[in-house]
């Protein structure tokens, strides 16, 4: 089975030959624990960096800019890490310093907009997260092929109509499936969007616990446990984007 994350994908794929060799080497199998140190570690710098870029960048006619660096900057890491399956923790921890400061500095606009608004979207995305996890550890929720295969489609479509959309936006300046201000009336479109979005995003980590389970169970390499932490952290901001978004929507 393979997963919606295009990280957790390559892990999938690229430790495969490794762990059958395993025995024969000295080299330490990853753990749960190993991978919840390293998503929780690069949670931390993630939310360090927020909090910094919050704080130091200030409001200038140059935030637009510092949005689409950082925003850039961190797809390009995203491309190179999971299509490359890098396990070094260097690119992957850098990955989580540019997306704090993405985050940062467009959490605080919306703040300003609507106080109380990154509580609730921080709130929602670990409540979602744990949840989730609750069900897949009750095995509820289970990992099958069809279910990857339809959070798979939604996921693949999402991120082809988001593009399509971005394009459309630039030429025509009608914003469509995605509402890029945060203030402004919004139809019923970008609220079913954002609707179909999260709840992609939330059983994708079903996908991805399992993916992470059976790596443990196959004694794949502990340094995996980077790349396994680097997938989930992904999972994790997409989510609070889409949630952020929302309730925007909600607000306004």
């Amino acid at each position: 089975m393979r997963s919606n994350n295009p990280v957790l994908n390559r892990l999938d794929e690229t430790g495969r030959l490794e762990s059958r060799v395993l025995g024969a080497r000295d080299v330490e199998p990853m753990t749960v624990d190993d991978v919840v140190v390293r998503a929780v570690g690069l949670l931390l710098v993630t939310g360090a960096a927020a909090a910094v870029s919050w704080l130091v960048i200030p409001d200038a006619a140059w935030l637009g800019a510092a949005l689409a660096g950082s925003a850039l900057a961190s797809i390009a890491l995203v491309l190179v890490i999971s299509l490359r399956g890098i396990t070094n923790p260097v690119p992957i921890v850098g990955y989580a310093l540019l997306q704090g400061l993405l985050l940062g500095v467009a959490s605080r606009a919306f703040e300003q907009v609507y106080p109380g608004i990154v509580v609730q979207a921080v709130a929602g995305t670990f409540g979602v997260f744990l949840g989730m996890a609750a069900l897949y550890r009750a095995r509820v929720i289970r990992a099958t092929p069809r279910l990857a295969r339809l959070v798979i489609g939604t996921l693949l479509g999402i991120a082809v109509l988001s593009v399509v959309n971005l394009v459309s936006y630039l030429i025509t300046g009608r914003p469509g499936l995605d509402v890029y201000s945060v203030s402004g009336q919004v139809g019923w479109l970008p609220w079913a969007f954002s609707v179909v979005a999260i709840i992609a995003g939330a059983f994708s980590f079903i996908l991805d616990f399992d993916l992470v389970e059976r790596s443990v169970r196959d004694g794949r390499p502990r340094r995996y446990a980077w790349l396994s932490a680097f997938g989930l952290l992904t999972g994790l901001v997409f989510l609070y984007w889409q949630l952020l978004r929302l309730i925007s929507y909600l607000r306004r």
